[in-house]
């Protein structure tokens, strides 16, 4: 009986898990589509302010500040599309289990070097007398 709750907890933990990198994932898309609208509506306003309004008529700066703005959503589809498929969940798991590793080694020479400076059978003689 306790062996089968653990295997469904396993399970449940599992699907949350996957549910809360579905929810992430979900979210970054949602921003993205956000960010591209606002890209849209900001663009035809930047126009408009250089054409109906005339400011800074004489030259079209507009060009330049949509430009900068589409480098930027760039940047941002770039994030969500490529680099979490990259670097993931999956990822951050194996760069914890290489630190975790790393961490392990260090203690692991550390303790040698304490057992070789200090050796427990010294540390009893002394306890002894």
């Amino acid at each position: 009986m306790l062996s089968k709750k653990k295997q469904e907890t396993q399970v449940d933990i599992a699907q949350h898990e996957l549910l809360e990198n579905a929810q992430k994932r979900v979210r970054q898309k949602k921003r993205l589509f956000s960010h591209f609208v606002i890209f849209l509506i900001g663009s035809v306003f930047l126009i408009l302010i250089n054409k109906i309004l005339k400011y800074g008529e004489a030259y079209d700066w507009f060009i330049w500040a949509i430009l900068l703005w589409a480098f930027l959503f760039a940047i941002h589809a770039f994030n969500v599309f490529v680099t979490s498929r990259f670097m993931g969940k999956e990822w951050e798991r194996q760069q914890r289990e290489k630190l975790v590793a790393m961490q392990k080694k260090r203690i692991a020479e550390i303790q040698k070097e304490i057992e070789t400076d200090f050796p427990l059978s010294n540390i009893n003689k002394k306890k002894d007398q």
